[in-house]
């Protein structure tokens, strides 16, 4: 099928209101396109270089928590909790009561993607471990009476207070499993010859109209476009995610997929998602370039003049790459120091300028590596 001719499906009504039933996708497309063409050629560009850039930074899976954790905050965010990179690698303990439920979303996330990608070494994806990270991302939190972990068995609605008033009202539930079993063989469908970056856009964009679950699926959908690229091998380090695009272009975001249900408008859905690959990926290998300089500068303009301190310093200094907001406890655990050791370390981190105090209290002292959270704020 031309995507130019694509038919994206039905209005049913209903009492009341109506619903969108899509066509299914697991079939071929096609295209005569120099701009798709071209925007194609830059996006797996891109890709590849972050690929080898990744290869290329050392420790590198060291930096991908807090690439998750940008992500888990930025996905969060597009669904109303209000968490920041800094409270993400808090203790809960150290929270404000009224945060501790926005962070929780935020460590469900960022536990959902990290299974998930686990599991794609012993599982293909499917829907069976799209149904297992729904269910994480719903553990005791906001949706978690809605079914976590199952697609739905009711209506549901986005935007409005209801049916009755909604933006948009996905298909009937009735027609939720086989719509996800039409979209779960596409993405596997070797017999079609679709580029792997169409073809998980078009798939998200199919994700996002049937809306399988009855609440979570916004963070589902972002989640199964790093998980395709990572299973079919177009990433092989999970360092691009494309909720910080779809949140800073909200509106075109929300407008190019209804678009596609209202005009069958595929082919300016996929510019805007191959234009996020390319903007994505390539703030991917700024940041990674930015966190080798700061590494390399901490290590060399202040860690290195430590005295005898520099022993301790330099896995401290690797520590604050994976946890950028710790306190003294956490220090000892994980560094196997006294815990007066570990207090003369961190002070000495903090008059060099490499971590800052957060609480102003004597005890119970928090403490962030500010310059590399920046670097993930920017």
């Amino acid at each position: 099928m031309d995507v130019n001719d694509f038919k994206s499906g039905i209005w049913i009504q209903a009492v009341g209101y109506r619903n969108f039933l899509p066509e299914k996708i697991n079939h071929d497309f096609h295209w005569a396109d120099s701009e798709l063409n071209e925007l194609l050629e830059s996006a797996s560009h891109i890709l590849g270089e972050l690929n080898a850039y990744a290869v290329l930074v050392p420790d590198v899976d060291v930096f991908i928590r807090a690439y998750v954790a940008k992500e888990a905050v930025v996905s969060s965010k597009i669904e109303g909790t209000q968490t920041t990179m800094q409270e993400a690698f808090m203790q809960e303990n150290d929270l404000a009561p009224e945060r501790k439920n926005d962070h929780l979303e935020v460590i469900n996330y960022t536990a959902a993607m990290n299974d998930a990608i686990k599991e794609l070494k012993k599982l293909p994806l499917s829907n069976r471990l799209i149904k297992k990270a729904h269910q994480q991302l719903l553990q005791s939190v906001r949706g978690k009476h809605k079914t976590p972990g199952e697609f739905r068995r009711s209506p549901n609605w986005i935007g409005g207070s209801g049916l009755k008033d909604a933006v948009f009202i996905p298909p009937s539930h009735e027609h939720v499993d086989e719509l996800m079993s039409d979209m779960e063989l596409f993405l596997h469908n070797r017999n079609i010859h679709v580029p792997h970056l169409v073809r998980i856009a078009i798939a998200h964009y199919q994700f996002e109209t049937i809306h399988p679950f009855l609440d979570g699926n916004g963070r589902v959908g972002r989640l199964l476009i790093t998980l395709y690229l990572v299973s079919n091998g177009k990433l092989s380090k999970p360092l691009l995610y494309l909720s910080d695009f779809f949140e800073r272009h909200k509106t075109l975001y929300y407008d190019n997929l209804m678009r596609v249900r209202t005009h069958g408008d595929l082919r300016q859905w996929l510019v805007f998602f191959l234009s996020g690959v390319i903007e994505t990926g390539e703030s991917a290998i700024s940041t990674l370039k930015r966190i080798v300089i700061l590494k390399e500068r901490l290590l060399e303009d202040k860690v290195m003049l430590m005295g005898k301190k520099t022993t301790n310093a330099i896995p401290l200094l690797n520590y604050l790459f994976k946890h950028p907001a710790t306190n003294t406890n956490q220090i000892s655990k994980s560094l196997n120091l006294t815990h007066k050791t570990s207090g003369i370390l961190i002070s000495t981190f903090e008059e060099a300028g490499i971590v800052k105090e957060i609480t102003g209290a004597a005890r119970d002292r928090i403490f962030i590596f500010d310059a590399y959270l920046k670097i993930f704020r920017t």
